[in-house]
């Protein structure tokens, strides 16, 4: 999985953060950012980037297709 985050969008919820803390955190201004993103499994990555409100954590596969938020069609 490959993981992006779009800080200008993050609101500091850290919802991320409880959910998988080996992979998100958040920095001196709230924002998220990925520490470690082997830090966590597969589900608790997905799951992490599920609870941001504002879906500012975007999932890929390895190949690069868009996993989550899932695209428009």
């Amino acid at each position: 999985m490959k993981i992006e985050v779009k800080r200008d969008l993050c609101i500091s919820a850290a919802s991320c953060v409880a959910i998988a803390p080996g992979v998100y955190q958040l920095d001196d201004e709230g924002k998220v950012y990925i520490v470690d993103p082997k830090g966590g499994t597969d589900e608790q990555i997905l799951e992490g980037a599920k609870s941001c409100p504002v879906q500012c954590i975007i999932i890929k596969d390895d190949t690069g297709k868009q996993i989550y938020p899932e695209p428009a069609a």
